[in-house]
């Protein structure tokens, strides 16, 4: 009888054992782990896609009045590249080279177009851009999503070089800060976060400078929405809405309290994002995140009519990122 019981406890701890390293949670719920995996010689073709733009917008009589006019600054960046992964260590980061395939660039100033480059056409195969396509880099990733050190530009920023105006806006493409600012997913948690059951949530800073309307800072909270399978790989989607914030660091602080027209504007914003993370493979399927911030001052003299928009001035500004495996 004695036997029998001790063979009953040994057998419920392999059960227990076996349901710990499947990676499930209390009440069978699984575990998923939100780091990336890297393998040396593995290539991984994206797509990525920023969008930085300010508007002005006057309604009502300040419409049709030449003393105001309607504008918009705009940059936005498509480019699709090759990572290739050289090689890895034992804390799973990676040096990973980085590839130009294509690339699509406009930019906008006070509403007038004033660079416009597509790699794929046959009319902007001599201006300066052409030369990123083909260029390299090397990169050092953590299994957070960070680029932690730009190895090695050199060689694309030689190509960028020039007095045009394009080779400016090229070479600006390639300096460190942009290339951090690229290839880092700002969605994934901290190495010490990364494993999330359903329904649980992770949270980073971000602060964008507006300006003459001061700086705002967002939470951004993630939470693990589901664990799905599709087509032999488990597919973790994480929603992300951010909310403003004051925990921010001083002098991001004084610039808040200081914006010279925050005071004047009422103002509304929507922050939003969804990741969704190949666990299986630990690579990212797509990642999007948009944040739509408006100011809007009306006239408080205007009497309010009917048929016609009392005057007004909104303003804008979109800050989008977006990254997609293609292949």
């Amino acid at each position: 009888m004695f036997a029998d019981k001790i063979l009953n406890l040994s057998a419920i701890a392999v059960i227990c054992l076996l349901v710990l390293t499947a990676g499930c949670g209390p009440s069978g719920q699984q575990t998923a782990d939100l780091r990336l995996k890297f393998t040396p010689q593995d290539s991984t073709v994206y797509k990525v896609t920023t969008l930085d733009e300010d508007s002005i917008e006057h309604k009502g009589t300040l419409a049709q009045s030449d003393d105001f006019k309607d504008s918009k600054n705009s940059e936005k960046v498509e480019m699709t590249f090759a990572q290739q992964i050289q090689s890895t260590d034992d804390k799973g980061n990676a040096v990973a080279k980085i590839t130009i395939k294509e690339l699509k660039y406009s930019a906008i100033y006070v509403g007038n177009p004033i660079l416009d480059f597509d790699s794929s056409s046959v009319e902007d195969q001599n201006k300066p851009m052409a030369k990123l396509i083909g260029q390299s880099y090397t990169i050092k990733l953590d299994p957070t999503g960070k680029v932690t050190e730009v190895i090695d530009a050199e060689q694309a920023r030689a190509a960028a070089r020039g007095g045009q105006k394009a080779n400016k806006a090229a070479l600006k493409l390639v300096t460190p800060d942009a290339i951090k600012a690229r290839h880092t997913v700002p969605a994934l948690p901290t190495d010490d976060k990364a494993k999330l059951l359903a329904g649980q949530n992770y949270s980073n800073i971000k602060t964008f400078d507006f300006r003459m309307l001061g700086a705002n800072s967002y939470e951004k909270i993630y939470t693990l929405e589901e664990i799905k399978d599709a087509d032999a790989k488990q597919i973790a989607v994480i929603k992300m809405n951010a909310i403003p914030t004051s925990q921010t660091a001083e002098e991001v602080h004084k610039k808040q309290q200081t914006g010279p027209f925050a005071k004047m504007f009422d103002n509304t914003q929507t922050y939003t994002g969804q990741l969704k993370l190949d666990l299986t493979a630990g690579k990212i399927e797509n990642y999007c995140e948009k944040l739509s911030s408006q100011w809007i001052a009306i006239d408080p003299a205007a009497e309010p009519q009917d048929d016609k928009e009392p005057d007004s001035v909104q303003m804008t500004a979109v800050r989008s990122y977006s990254l997609e495996k293609i292949d």
